[in-house]
């Protein structure tokens, strides 16, 4: 892979006294899903890095502690974070890296928790960074971690819950209530914690408190049309907003999407609904087929080895998060110089379904399009178009003469 990565210069790396290192290095970097320029640099950064160890260099394995001490020495020159951190993911998939294992027994305790989600519960990796960021929320706001859990009292629940619910909106409340709930309630099952205190209230929300947020569609034009497409990014963010907008896709599938869910002799698009966990196949209009194919054709790398049809742009290249969609549209709404502040990238799904409402599209058409399980979900969107809603109603009798 050296030859590959330094077809003039492989010789330099592949002589020195730590070439297979490297060698193994840029094997491993190259099958992650590094691009062969990034590729490239990390190998050329590392040779750096070992050229100024000398522990790295020959250990077969490492402690995470002593790894920290050798990088600590390396001038600060030739250290580059993203490098330490490509090469620490390397010695970890490769069974070399002994990891520090935390000394604090709530430390200990957390790391169970993460275990039980992931292998009891079987939570995805994004839920279960969700579920600790409230449990360090919590046990940073109370006195858990210097007096001990088993010191926690509903009063320590109670006044968390009320400094949250300041922060927060009530639906957001409700997720960090349910995520304490259920630490809890494994704490107090555990012995580390009193039981009972996994008894909290539920934050009551209300159906259609919040109606959706719909942007005009002149408003969605501008957006679109303000993305400049001189560049890759341009294209792939084009690209995902147009999906949104048009057919009302949530950011979890646009991250989901890949090659093979465009058919490009049937005009067709494959989503994989997240909620419904149902196909939907969709036509694809002249304008969206134009913009994938010159998307594919022009913007997208040729050289990689993922099937993601919008992969990141970093290292190592793999699929866009739904948060990674979100802030795509974040950016593009900022940049465009719109009013858009406070809008988020469901106003997209919003503005699309009251698209096919004003044209006269049955509802029930709607809530398969977008997904949704009932009808009940899909009929929130009727509550804000009130123009269509006075030209249906019916005539009371006796009104007219009077």
């Amino acid at each position: 892979m050296l030859k590959v990565l330094f077809p003039k210069s492989s010789g330099d790396y592949e002589c020195s006294r730590f070439g297979a290192e490297l060698e193994f290095f840029a094997r491993w970097l190259l099958a992650a899903g590094y691009l062969t320029a990034a590729a490239g640099r990390h190998v050329h950064r590392l040779k750096s890095i070992l050229e100024a160890t000398e522990a790295l260099q020959c250990a077969q394995s490492v402690h995470e502690a002593e790894l920290e001490e050798e990088l600590s020495l390396v001038p600060g020159a030739l250290r580059h974070a993203s490098t330490e951190r490509a090469y620490r993911r390397f010695l970890k998939a490769e069974g070399r890296l002994e990891e520090t294992k935390p000394q604090e027994p709530v430390e200990q305790l957390l790391l169970r928790y993460r275990e039980y989600l992931l292998d009891v519960r079987g939570l995805a990796p994004a839920t279960i960074v969700q579920h600790l960021g409230t449990i360090e929320d919590f046990l940073s706001l109370t006195d858990g971690p210097s007096q001990g859990l088993s010191t926690l009292t509903s009063e320590h629940v109670e006044n968390f819950i009320h400094t949250l619910s300041r922060r927060v909106r009530r639906q957001t409340l409700q997720h960090k209530v349910a995520h304490l709930r259920a630490f809890l309630r494994f704490c107090g099952d555990r012995g580390e914690t009193a039981r009972g205190l996994e008894r909290i209230d539920t934050p009551r929300t209300y159906r259609g408190e919040l109606p959706p947020r719909a942007l005009s569609w002149e408003v969605i034009e501008k957006l679109l049309a303000s993305v400049a497409r001189t560049d890759y990014l341009g294209r792939r963010d084009h690209a995902i907003l147009h999906l949104m907008a048009y057919y009302g896709l949530r950011p979890s599938e646009i991250a989901a999407l890949t090659l093979d869910a465009v058919n490009w002799k049937r005009r067709t698009l494959r989503v994989e609904q997240r909620k419904t966990r149902s196909t939907l196949v969709l036509p694809l209009a002249d304008q969206t087929f134009e913009i994938l194919d010159k998307y594919i054709a022009e913007g997208r790398p040729r050289d990689l080895v993922t099937n993601v049809l919008f992969p990141k742009v970093r290292s190592p290249v793999g699929p866009l998060t739904s948060w990674g969609v979100c802030d795509i549209f974040s950016k593009r709404a900022r940049e465009s110089g719109l009013p858009l502040d406070g809008v988020s990238s469901y106003a997209l799904r919003h503005s699309f379904a009251m698209r096919l409402l004003g044209r006269g599209v049955g509802v029930k058409t709607i809530g398969d399009l977008l997904g949704h399980h009932s009808l009940e979900s899909t009929c929130v969107y009727l509550r804000i178009e009130t123009d269509m809603l006075r030209t249906v109603a019916l005539p009371v009798p006796g009104i007219a003469g009077l």
